[in-house]
């Protein structure tokens, strides 16, 4: 193995170790079946819902910051905001404080340390990697339910994160085609990143309102198996990101895309029944909910890495990441949470987020890669499909 290769997977063991304590998220269901039981289930997923959409929106800052200074000291101080934001929290247990300790304070270190994982981890591999490579880094965000202490673990394991330099091409790549480098203001202007945009939000949203109220899905009697739920669904998760970057390396992210929405539609629709589900088929929905979800954390970056170039990767994708936050505060705030008030049931929210991922399936149908040439930047916007 090259000088090369050893420091690109040292630089993926890195990433993979900070999110993998930054995945601190996802463990939200079990969090709060901890709280006051006289909360609302709306009160009850308004922090992970601002956690969500402050994590995405950070990401934009963090982004352009990684892609300027490096990873290294952007990933650390995210890590000191979630352990003080997880301290502030465990403190002052009310309402306020759990907003500001998890959805803000938490939310904004997560959307820094994660934004400074994927970008120098696919800077040091070639382009037929980049699906593998991202799936692995952030399958540690999805391992939620064995995360360790983000205070500690962040601050070290941050520090194997850097970026190539700036003169050695990524291994293998000396014979790879040019690509264009687009800006933000760029990307912006070419009406295929909004249609990426819209897919996201929905498949992230789904997904995201699951993890949110996965614990609370058991029979009554059987609520002692919500914490192997939320761990199960965490294994898919990791799991669906790694498989669906191979897979998109080899058959297209598109391709991948309108299948992981395809079959998540499926899984929404069969959570109209969950009641009556026994627990092994709960299991694997949700394991299965797990994998889809999961999926579209790797095939997404791949795919605003392919479209837009590396150089302004990180500061993109953060743009991209807002439909991320912005589908889980809609979905589990103000769908899952809502509708369970109202009715009692989260029937008529898994209904509507299974017919807002089979829109997103017919987006991926449609979508085209914009227009290039010979690795400059000169991207087409008079067509979005083709």
């Amino acid at each position: 193995m090259s000088s090369s290769n050893r420091s690109g997977w040292l630089v993926v063991a890195g990433g993979t170790g900070v999110n993998l304590a930054l995945g601190v998220l996802y463990a939200w269901s079990v969090v709060k079946g901890g709280l006051p039981h006289d909360w609302s289930a709306t009160e009850k997923n308004l922090p992970y819902a601002i956690a969500c959409l402050v994590f995405a929106v950070m990401t934009v800052p963090a982004g352009k910051l990684q892609d300027r200074v490096g990873p290294r000291w952007v990933a650390s101080f995210g890590g000191l905001l979630v352990g003080l934001g997880l301290i502030l929290a465990s403190r002052l247990p009310s309402l306020t404080g759990m907003i500001v300790g998890f959805g803000l304070l938490a939310g904004s270190g997560i959307g820094l340390g994660y934004s400074s994982t994927t970008p120098p981890a696919v800077k040091w591999f070639p382009p037929h990697r980049t699906g593998l490579v991202t799936g692995i880094v952030v399958a540690g965000f999805g391992l939620a339910s064995a995360y360790i202490s983000p205070l500690v673990a962040t601050l070290l394991l941050s520090q194997l994160l850097r970026n190539p330099p700036a003169t050695q091409p990524a291994s293998g790549t000396a014979a790879a085609k040019p690509r264009a480098d687009a800006t933000a203001g760029e990307m912006l202007r070419t009406p295929q990143f909004y249609l990426l945009w819209v897919m996201y939000l929905f498949a992230a949203g789904a997904g995201l309102m699951v993890i949110s109220i996965i614990s609370q899905l058991t029979k009554a009697g059987a609520e002692r198996y919500g914490f192997l739920l939320v761990a199960l669904l965490a294994i898919g998760n990791a799991g669906g990101r790694v498989v669906a970057g191979q897979v998109s390396d080899k058959i297209g992210r598109q391709r991948t895309m309108t299948i992981v929405f395809l079959a998540q539609a499926v899984l929404m629709f069969a959570l109209i029944a969950y009641r009556s589900f026994p627990l092994p088929g709960l299991i694997a929905v949700a394991m299965l909910i797990g994998a889809n979800y999961g999926a579209n954390l790797s095939v997404f970056p791949a795919v605003i890495k392919e479209w837009y170039g590396l150089r302004n990767f990180g500061f993109n994708y953060g743009i991209l990441f807002t439909s991320w936050g912005l589908g889980g505060f809609l979905l589990s705030f103000l769908l899952a949470g809502k509708i369970k008030d109202w009715t009692g049931e989260y029937t008529l929210a898994f209904i509507i987020a299974g017919f807002l991922l089979l829109l997103a399936a017919g987006l991926s149908l449609v979508v085209r890669q914009p227009a290039s040439q010979a690795g400059t930047c000169h991207l087409a916007v008079s067509r979005a499909v083709g």
